[in-house]
C-alpha cells in the first residue's frame, strides 16, 4: 500500500461566480492602486480570502495498491515445429523466461500456446490471431511485452502499412526456434485448373523450389493421377515449368506430384502435392438414330431434349431406299439423311449413339457400320434399343457392330405381358440398384408390365434385368476403351405413359446413358473415400459379394488394414478415424482410391523454412528484438515504459520487459486546506486592518 497526495478544488459555488468574484477583486485592485487608494492592499487580500473560500481547495490522499505488470509469451505449437530441435528451443526458452520472471515480482508471465490440436486447419500458422486474443484480456496499461517463440512461418502476420498505424504499448519480441539459412526442397503447384473440359487439352504449371534465387540444374518429378502408375518426368530447378494432361472422365480427379528429394532436406512432406481438378462435359454430343416411326421414339426424343447439357441430333428413317412408290424426290424431305458427313467426317464429335428400333435397310452402308464399331472401341458410347421385325438379315449383329453386342440375337420375339427384374447382378450394379419399386430379391417390382421383348443369348457383359420367360433385358459391356448397352425391348414408353403404374423410365435412361459415358458415381467396380469431419468412410464397390478388406496408407506412411461390411446394392463399408492431416491411399489390390484430409496442401508445409520477414515490421514498429535461439537462450529484464523512435527494448541477448508502475486505488481522504473559520478570521482581519488604515 503506498500513498499519493495531490490537491483538487470542489467549489462552493459554480465555477462562473468564483471567476467573475476573482475577476471583480482585481479590478477594484486595480483601480484603487491607480488611485493610490490607502488600505488597497488589505481590501484585495480579503477579497481574495473569500474567492479561495468558494473555490474550496482540498489536499486529496490516495490509498495505492501496486499491479503487477504482465508479460505474454505466445508458442507456436503448429506442425512446422516438430522439425529438427525447434520443438526442445522452444520449451527451452519457455522455461528460461519462466524462471527469470519469477526474480520480478512486479511482473506475471502468462502463456499462450497456438496452433495445436492436429493441425487440421487449412489457413496455416494463425499467431497473429492468438495474440489478438490474448491481448483482449490484457488491460493496456499493465502490458509489459509480448514474446513470440515460433519459427517465423506466420501466415496471418501484420502487413507493415499496418503496424505502422497502430500504436504497440509495449515490445514485442521474435524467438526464432530454427537455423540461419536453412535450405529445403518443395514442389510447387503455381496453377492449376479447377474444372477442365473432358476431353481438351489441359495446363499445369509447376515449380521445383531450392530456396530463394537458387536455379540450376534438374530434377525428377513423378505425375500419378488418380492413383494410377507414375509418370516420370525431369524439371528444371527454380523455374516455371507447364505439364499437359487431358481428362478422359467428368469428376474429380487428384493428380499427385512429387520431387526428388533434394540436397538438404528438412522435411519431405512437401516435396509432395496434389493436385484437384474437377472434369466437367462442355456439352454431351447425341446421335439418335430411329429406324422407323412408332410409339416410343417421342419418350427417347423427349428425355434427351429435357436435358439442357445435351446436344441432341435425331433422324427417323421414315422410306427405305427400296421403296419404289414413284414419290417425287423433292417431296420426300426437307433434310436428307447426312450419311457421310455423321458417320464419318463427323462421327467423332459424338459421345453418345444411339439406335432405336433400327434394321438394316442399306441406309447405312458396311462401311459406316465399321467406323461405328471402331469408334466405339477407341472411347465411343453405343445404346442399341431392339425393336421387333429384325430377322437374321437385317439386324445389326450381322454387321461390323455385332462384333461389339453382348447379346446374339435369336430371331424370336417375345410378346407376352412380364415385368422387367433385376437379376443378381443388376441388384449390385448402380445402373440399377436403389431404383425406384425395385422389390427385394425374388419379389415382384412395383413397376407396370411390358407386352413385348426380342430374345437373345448373352455371350459377354452382364445381364441387369431379365424380361419375358426370364430372359435378359438390358445388356451392358466394355469393348476396347468404350462401352455398349443393349435393351431387348421398345415398350419402356409404356413406363413414361404410366401403363399399369409406370415405373422409373427417365432415371433407368438416365443412368444407362451416364454409365456409357463413363461416369464415376456409376462405376459397377469403384473404390471412393469421404471425408466427413474427422472421419474417412471407405466404400467399395463390387459385382461380386466377398470379405473384403483395404489396405490403408495414413500421410505418414505408416499402413494397416481395414475389413469392410456389406451394406447393400453391391457396396461394402467401412469408417474410419483421421488422425493424421494429409492424404490418405486406399487400394483393395486393384482400385485405388486418395482422400484429402484438412488442406490439400497444407500452407503450413509449404515453405518450412526458419525466417524473421513475416514478422519484422511488428518487432520493428512496437521496439521489440528480433533472437535466434541457436545462438542462445535469452536473458530478462525490465525496461523503463515509454521510448524514443527507434529505440528498440532489447540486446543481443536479452528482451526487455517494461514497468509500468500501474497500479489500484483502494481509498481517497480530502482534507480541506482552507478551514472555514480561518478564511473568515483573515478576511475579517484583512478588511478591520483596510478601515484603520483609510481612517488615519
Amino acid at each position: 500500500m503506498s500513498g499519493d497526495i495531490s490537491i483538487a478544488f470542489a467549489p462552493a459555488a459554480p465555477l462562473w461566480i468564483v471567476a467573475t468574484a476573482a475577476a471583480l477583486g482585481l479590478a477594484l485592485f486595480a483601480i484603487a492602486l491607480r488611485a493610490r487608494a490607502p488600505g488597497a492592499w488589505w481590501r484585495v487580500l480579503a477579497v481574495m480570502g473569500l474567492v479561495a473560500a468558494l473555490a474550496n481547495p482540498l489536499i486529496v490522499i490516495e490509498d495505492r495498491k501496486p499491479l503487477a505488470d504482465i508479460g505474454l509469451v505466445v508458442v507456436d505449437e503448429s506442425r512446422s515445429q516438430e522439425i529438427g530441435q525447434r520443438r526442445a528451443r522452444t520449451e527451452q526458452a519457455l522455461e528460461r523466461l519462466r524462471s527469470r520472471a519469477e526474480a520480478f515480482p512486479d511482473l506475471e508471465l502468462r502463456v499462450v500456446r497456438s496452433g495445436g490440436g492436429g493441425g487440421l486447419d487449412a489457413d496455416g500458422t494463425r499467431l497473429s490471431a492468438a495474440l489478438d486474443r490474448a491481448l483482449a484480456d490484457i488491460p493496456r496499461a499493465r502490458l509489459g511485452g509480448v514474446a513470440l517463440i515460433t519459427d517465423g512461418q506466420v501466415h496471418d502476420a501484420p502487413a507493415a502499412d499496418r503496424v505502422a498505424r497502430d500504436a504497440w504499448p509495449a515490445p514485442v519480441h521474435v524467438l526464432l526456434t530454427g537455423e540461419r539459412g536453412e535450405r529445403d526442397r518443395r514442389i510447387v503447384v503455381e496453377r492449376a485448373p479447377a474444372y477442365a473440359i473432358v476431353g481438351k487439352p489441359q495446363e499445369l504449371t509447376l515449380r521445383i523450389d531450392d530456396g530463394p534465387g537458387v536455379t540450376g540444374g534438374t530434377a525428377r518429378v513423378e505425375l500419378r493421377r488418380d492413383g494410377g502408375e507414375p509418370v516420370g518426368l525431369r524439371l528444371e530447378i527454380g523455374v516455371p515449368q507447364t505439364v499437359s494432361f487431358t481428362l478422359e472422365r467428368a469428376g474429380t480427379s487428384l493428380f499427385e506430384i512429387e520431387v526428388e528429394p533434394g540436397p538438404r532436406e528438412l522435411t519431405l512432406a512437401n516435396n509432395r502435392v496434389v493436385a484437384a481438378v474437377s472434369g466437367v462435359r462442355d456439352r454431351l454430343r447425341v446421335l439418335l438414330v430411329t429406324g422407323e416411326p412408332h410409339a416410343g421414339q417421342r419418350t427417347w426424343r423427349s428425355l434427351l431434349k429435357s436435358d439442357p447439357s445435351v446436344d441432341l441430333v435425331h433422324f427417323t428413317i421414315l422410306r427405305p431406299p427400296e421403296a419404289q412408290d414413284f414419290t417425287p424426290v423433292n417431296e420426300l424431305s426437307l433434310i436428307p439423311f447426312p450419311i457421310r458427313e455423321l458417320f464419318e467426317a463427323k462421327l467423332d464429335e459424338f459421345d453418345l449413339i444411339i439406335f432405336d428400333r433400327y434394321r438394316r435397310r442399306d441406309v447405312l452402308a458396311q462401311v459406316y457400320l465399321d467406323n461405328i464399331a471402331r469408334w466405339v472401341r477407341r472411347g465411343g458410347a453405343l445404346l442399341l434399343a431392339v425393336g421387333p421385325n429384325q430377322g437374321p438379315s437385317n439386324s445389326l449383329f450381322n454387321s461390323p457392330i455385332g462384333q461389339i453386342m453382348p447379346g446374339v440375337p435369336t430371331g424370336r420375339v417375345l410378346e407376352e405381358p412380364f415385368r422387367p427384374r433385376l437379376t443378381e447382378t443388376g441388384f449390385r450394379h448402380p445402373v440399377t440398384a436403389d431404383l425406384p419399386g425395385i422389390g427385394e430379391p425374388g419379389a415382384e417390382p412395383g413397376w407396370g408390365r411390358w407386352f413385348r421383348a426380342i430374345d437373345a443369348d448373352q455371350r459377354r457383359g452382364q445381364a441387369l434385368l431379365s424380361g419375358a420367360s426370364n430372359r435378359p433385358l438390358l445388356l451392358l459391356d466394355r469393348v476396347g476403351d468404350g462401352r455398349v448397352a443393349q435393351l431387348q425391348s421398345d415398350h419402356i414408353w409404356l413406363w413414361a405413359r404410366g401403363h399399369d403404374g409406370g415405373g422409373p423410365h427417365a432415371e433407368l435412361l438416365r443412368r444407362i446413358s451416364h454409365w456409357l459415358m463413363k461416369e464415376p458415381e456409376l462405376e459397377e467396380n469403384d473404390l471412393r473415400a469421404a471425408i466427413k469431419g474427422g472421419r474417412i468412410e471407405i466404400t467399395r464397390r463390387s459385382l461380386e459379394a466377398d470379405d473384403a478388406s483395404v489396405e490403408v496408407t495414413a500421410p505418414s506412411g505408416t499402413t494397416r488394414r481395414v475389413a469392410l461390411r456389406e451394406i447393400g446394392g453391391g457396396r461394402a463399408s467401412a469408417t474410419i478415424e483421421a488422425d493424421e492431416p494429409g492424404l490418405y491411399r486406399f487400394t483393395d489390390g486393384v482400385r485405388v482410391a486418395l482422400g484429402a484430409v484438412g488442406a490439400l496442401n497444407p500452407i503450413e508445409l509449404g515453405d518450412v523454412r526458419a525466417t524473421e520477414e513475416p514478422l519484422r515490421p511488428l518487432a520493428a514498429a512496437s521496439g521489440g528484438q528480433i533472437l535466434w535461439l541457436a545462438d542462445g537462450l535469452p536473458d530478462l529484464r525490465r525496461t523503463r515504459p515509454g521510448r524514443e523512435t527507434g529505440a528498440v527494448a532489447g540486446g543481443r541477448s536479452w528482451i526487455g520487459m517494461q514497468a509500468n508502475g500501474d497500479h489500484l486505488v483502494a481509498g481517497v481522504i480530502q482534507t480541506p486546506m482552507l478551514p472555514a473559520i480561518a478564511v473568515f478570521l483573515l478576511s475579517l482581519g484583512a478588511l478591520l486592518a483596510a478601515w484603520r488604515r483609510e481612517g488615519r
